[in-house]
């Protein structure tokens, strides 16, 4: 598979507008842990393998066990993920599968804000927000894992 284009070559203002928002996240009072780990979700959901690659190798250099990383496909089951970490990781995958559904649920945005603060929770919303959008870029893009 080869890259198709570099967006960020060709409209690098688009992509240090993205890289800001990034830095907002990374600076916010949301868990890093957090961020990555949604982050890292919608990106196997999305089938954007940069982003997979990308995600897991920098989680495990922020010093993530491997059961972490390879349970994230499967945190329902994995017992490694804090309640709050849960309800990420479901507000995550309900918001990134829109097409699948209707609209995100409430019981799925209760469990969610028993554990996040409303400025967290938009932190949280903007996160998955900002990785759909990557994700979408890196995909159509064809955007090589491991570069």
């Amino acid at each position: 598979m080869t890259q198709r284009i570099n967006v960020a070559k060709h409209v690098p203002e688009a992509y240090h507008l993205f890289l800001s928002v990034e830095k907002l996240l990374h600076e916010s009072e949301l868990p890093a842990a957090t961020i990555e780990l949604v982050k890292l979700r919608a990106s196997q959901i999305n089938g954007c393998g940069y982003c997979v690659d990308m995600h897991s190798r920098d989680m495990k250099k922020a010093g993530e066990s491997d059961e972490r990383l390879w349970s994230v496909v499967t945190w329902r089951e994995a017992t490694v993920y804090s309640p709050a970490e849960r309800a990420a990781l479901a507000l995550t995958e309900e918001a990134t599968r829109l097409a699948d559904r209707e609209a995100v649920p409430d019981a799925v945005w209760q469990q969610a804000a028993e554990h996040y603060s409303e400025k967290q929770l938009s932190l949280l919303v903007v996160a998955i927000a900002m990785i759909n959008a990557w994700n979408r870029i890196g995909v159509t893009a064809r955007l090589t894992p491991g570069t």
